[in-house]
């Protein structure tokens, strides 16, 4: 039996909602599979083999694309809302009943909505680098942000070195470690997003960073078992907003490490992974000690 791992899994298709999803999935069978939901304009490439390959090392893990994005059909909806919905759809056509699910950047705001949506779908959830609704600069993209994606690069992927790393020396030399990973899978790889998709990700992120009355209520609804992770210093989606929703979620704990930014999991992927097998294998992840 051939054991696959980030590298050479390859590309699979399911077809929901008129749309031909593209996944890969891989990883020790049993349990409830953990489903990635990815950051803004990512491909299943993106992910950090570190961290897919740990995970994959005691569950089985499933990547995917997103209506619109790479190798998946459709176009890519400008609500967050509707992404979610796109995402159970996913889920359902592989005959799954119950998922633990991750999301990442934006990836977070669709698996906070998903769970709201689908809360029978969901047992665990883990928020990473992202926000709540109406959260603190979400309504667009953070001046540091602009800078960031703004700057011409001799190597695109450098990109990447500002937007999830600090400018200290140890957290940048992460990064260069992180874009070697990032490029190990070389066949068949997920092709870059089209023009249509930063747009309609963008607006939806608008339409969910708009501050408004109310705001965080939703977030009362997810009683499930929650695990925040941020760096220390996230310019992207600020800090703030993962204490936010450590905050308000019923059943949530917030880890963040130290001098890191946006892509704390990939500055600390070795610890990111513990923590999270952690908290998805403890029986009981969070308890409240009644006096």
């Amino acid at each position: 039996m051939t054991i696959h791992t980030h590298q050479t899994t390859p590309t699979q298709f399911v077809e929901a909602k008129g749309i031909r999803f593209a996944y890969r999935r891989f990883g020790k069978p049993g349990g409830e599979p953990l489903v990635f939901n990815m950051h803004f304009t990512g491909t299943m490439d993106h992910w950090d083999p570190l961290v897919t390959d740990g995970l994959a090392a005691t569950r089985e893990v499933i990547l995917f694309d997103n209506a619109g994005v790479s190798s998946t059909s459709g176009e890519t909806p400008a609500s967050v809302e509707e992404m979610a919905a796109n995402a159970a759809a996913f889920i359902k056509a592989l005959g799954l009943a119950k998922v633990d699910v991750l999301g990442f950047s934006i990836g977070g705001t669709v698996a906070q909505a998903l769970t709201v949506a689908e809360p029978g779908l969901v047992r665990r959830l883990i928020l990473v680098g992202t926000g709540p609704r109406g959260g603190e600069g979400m309504a667009s993209l953070t001046p540091e942000a602009q800078a960031v994606f703004g700057a011409t690069y001799a190597n695109p992927d450098e990109v990447w070195l500002g937007a999830f790393f600090t400018p200290s020396e140890a957290s940048q030399a992460a990064g260069r470690a992180f874009l070697k990973r990032f490029r190990l899978r070389t066949e068949g790889r997920d092709p870059e997003v089209s023009e249509q998709v930063a747009p309609a990700q963008l607006e939806a992120l608008a339409k969910w960073g708009a501050p408004r009355a109310g705001a965080l209520d939703y977030l009362r609804e997810i009683t499930q078992p929650t695990l925040v992770i941020n760096g220390s210093n996230d310019v992207l989606v600020y800090t703030m907003n993962s204490f936010i929703l450590q905050q308000n979620l019923p059943n949530a704990e917030l880890i963040l490490y130290p001098d890191s930014n946006h892509g704390s999991q990939y500055q600390y992927p070795t610890l990111f992974v513990a923590d999270v097998a952690r908290f998805l294998d403890a029986e009981v992840p969070f308890q409240i000690q009644k006096d």
